[in-house]
């Protein structure tokens, strides 16, 4: 039984660790409150029974023989058990947190990939046990995604205080980090030593996060995985004006008249309505658009000037990739070298030297997963850093396991202490001008 600031909460007792799923850090963001920054949520009364996790977000799951989708199906979304109901009613965290021994520990915030447009926090791929028997808690989250989440339109805008609008998605994630700061000293954890990490779109929001004012003194480390903008465009950041003529795209897909017939659509219509958008700015030539946008608020600079100003936050950091990650080119892939994603991984290292910030680490995963030709596909890292092989339907090796505590000791020394080092040599280095050394997993 744990107190927090909202009332009593309980979780399900484990061998070791306590796990507590599905706890609202905000109002649910439904009718009046879709499209709008996430509201503090009520106090409740009595016990709230943390025992079952929260709703995702709405989008589409992937499918088989999708052609860029269709492999996550059988690698992540095979199991029913972890796939939790759908709906607007989904800003909810999970926390793993070790049996109290009465000094504070480390905290892992999580932020889960999905090009911005899919996943959440239970994924079959995450899980807290591991994290627990090193010291650390884990702590993952639900935040709004696609058009739930990124909609920026002048109506929008109007309406908000802040004159902004489409950011939704990563105002949930800044308030279940507030949460997690406001909160987790009653779980065990230490508020002052808390490591945001995310892979993909999670990785991107990282980025984000540490490139914002508004998460000053919430963030003691960052790991940023597979997803990373410094020079080539991988996480692209347009201006709110920008933002605004895709959410003007998609006004008129939906044909809505104004905002409050907007909000009166169904998930369903907003769904329906995102599709034609996809197709039309696929047809434009466009990638992912409706993304993170430099507001004003939670960005005043896109991250790229952020990072050629040196002004993200002054912490340690880890960034890394997997062989076959963004925009690897089949030579390369044949090299087995990930081409500029490695690339911008060590000159956001480097920068930090620049910048004079504490060091940074550079990563590269390179094993082939056992099974199938994917090799090391973009996502084949996270059964390794969270400890899920056993969940995988691959043929694991011993190697593999190998690997798997490898990384969990280097991410958790990391969260720890600010070097993937930890306790045991792992001959990890700092990557900087002079030597930028990328620690390989293989």
């Amino acid at each position: 039984m744990v107190q927090t600031k909202y009332g009593k909460v309980e979780g399900q007792q484990m061998c070791g660790y306590t796990v507590y799923k599905g706890i609202p850090y905000a109002k649910p963001p439904v009718g009046a409150l879709r499209w709008k920054a996430p509201q503090e949520p009520d106090c409740w009364e009595g016990v709230y029974e943390a025992k079952t996790f929260g709703n995702m977000a709405p989008q589409t799951l992937p499918e088989e023989g999708h052609p860029i989708m269709g492999r996550f199906k059988k690698e992540f979304y095979s199991d029913e058990a972890f796939i939790p109901k759908m709906s607007e009613d989904c800003l909810y965290l999970n926390i793993w947190a070790p049996d109290q021994t009465g000094e504070k520990l480390p905290v892992a915030f999580w932020i889960h990939g999905g090009g911005f447009g899919g996943g959440y926090g239970s994924e079959m791929e995450f899980d807290g046990e591991a994290y627990c028997s090193r010291g650390v808690i884990l702590v993952t989250i639900n935040y709004r995604v696609g058009i739930f989440g990124f909609l920026a339109h002048p109506w929008l805008t109007a309406e908000s205080r802040q004159g902004i609008s489409g950011n939704y998605g990563i105002l949930d994630q800044i308030a279940a980090l507030n949460w997690v700061w406001e909160n987790i000293e009653a779980f065990g954890g230490d508020p002052e030593n808390i490591t945001v990490f995310g892979q993909s779109a999670g990785s991107m929001s990282t980025q984000v996060l540490v490139s914002s004012p508004l998460t000053k003194g919430r963030i003691a480390k960052a790991i940023l995985q597979s997803g990373l903008n410094c020079e080539l465009g991988f996480a692209y950041t347009p201006t709110l004006a920008e933002e605004e003529q895709i959410g003007e795209m998609f006004v008129e897909s939906v044909a809505a008249k104004s905002l409050e017939e907007l909000r009166s659509l169904s998930v369903e219509q907003i769904m329906e309505g995102k599709g034609k958008l996809d197709a039309k700015t696929w047809e434009m030539g466009k990638g992912i658009v409706v993304v993170p946008n430099v507001d004003g608020y939670v960005l005043t600079d896109t991250v790229d000037e952020v990072y050629q100003k040196g002004t993200m936050h002054r912490i340690p950091y880890m960034a890394g990739c997997v062989t076959d990650d963004l925009g690897t080119k089949p030579e390369e892939l044949a090299d087995g070298d990930p081409g500029d994603i490695l690339k911008e991984c060590r000159a956001w290292c480097i920068r930090q030297e620049e910048a004079g910030n504490p060091q940074a680490f550079a990563y590269h995963f390179a094993r082939r997963l056992p099974g199938d030709e994917w090799g090391a596909f973009h996502s084949a890292e996270l059964w390794y850093t969270f400890g899920t092989l056993h969940r995988s339907w691959r043929p694991m090796e011993e190697q593999d396991d190998k690997i798997s505590r490898n990384m969990l000791d280097c991410w958790t020394g990391f969260m720890k202490t600010g070097n993937p080092n930890g306790v045991k040599e792992a001959g990890w280095k700092p990557c900087t001008r002079a030597d930028a050394f990328v620690k390989v997993f293989c």
